[in-house]
């Protein structure tokens, strides 16, 4: 009895212990989703049930095992979290501080991804690669980038610093800075010429397709007067 009374009293103290190393190590992530999920209620609630942070801390291990060639290992830590947690971040990744996967589900960052700080991604998102090539065949994303819900960017291209990605937008081709794309395939249309607040309205973003028709409309509402 006494001895697995024991075993529990270590059990527990390792399950503490790793808490604290988390809110230490990823004490960023943490303030980053207390920030941008308005859904999350303290510090506890995130460190404890949300499988975003939970995807990360694996990956951060897996990732480590990667660089020092456990390749198998790496993926087969990277595979668990998988189940875990509905999130598959290949341990060769890129990814930097602030980072922050919201919901979560069905998320899938591969191999070559370089995802800077900041970086906000919904559900369904894929950073996928294209062709069976070697060598850096994923995105690579800048800073203070949000990606909407079902979003797919796909092959060796660069979203630019404080872009966004609109929901569902399947993106093919580089984005420059401070830019909003929308729509299959995705289209650049400007918000005022101004950088894009990392928020989560989805709703006030314009759709290039629409603007140019605004602006044929009011051509031809001239014309007419004349």
């Amino acid at each position: 009895m006494n001895c697995i009374l024991n075993i529990l009293i270590i059990l527990i103290g390792l399950f503490f212990l790793k808490l604290i190393l988390i809110s230490i190590f990823f004490y960023k992530e943490i303030k980053a989703a207390q920030k941008k999920d308005p859904a999350a209620k303290s510090f506890l609630e995130i460190l404890l049930l949300y499988q975003g942070l939970h995807a990360l801390v694996s990956y951060r291990i897996a990732h480590f095992f990667y660089r020092i060639h456990l390749f198998f290992l790496a993926r087969l830590m990277s595979q668990i979290s998988r189940f875990a947690t509905g999130i598959e971040i290949h341990p060769g990744a890129q990814i930097g501080r602030g980072f922050f996967i919201d919901h979560g589900m069905g998320v899938v960052i591969g191999e070559t991804s370089i995802i800077g700080d900041n970086v906000l991604l919904y559900q369904g998102v894929t950073l996928g690669g294209t062709g069976l090539k070697k060598g850096k065949r994923h995105p690579t994303i800048g800073n203070n980038v949000v990606v909407g819900t079902g979003a797919k960017i796909l092959g060796n291209i660069t979203v630019g610093d404080n872009s966004y990605i609109g929901a569902n937008a399947v993106v093919i081709k580089d984005v420059p800075v401070n830019s909003t794309i929308v729509g299959v395939p995705g289209r650049i249309t400007k918000q005022d010429g101004k950088k894009i607040d990392i928020s989560l309205d989805h709703i006030h973003i314009l759709d290039p397709l629409k603007q140019a028709l605004d602006e044929i409309r009011q051509r031809i509402d001239k014309l007419e007067n004349k």
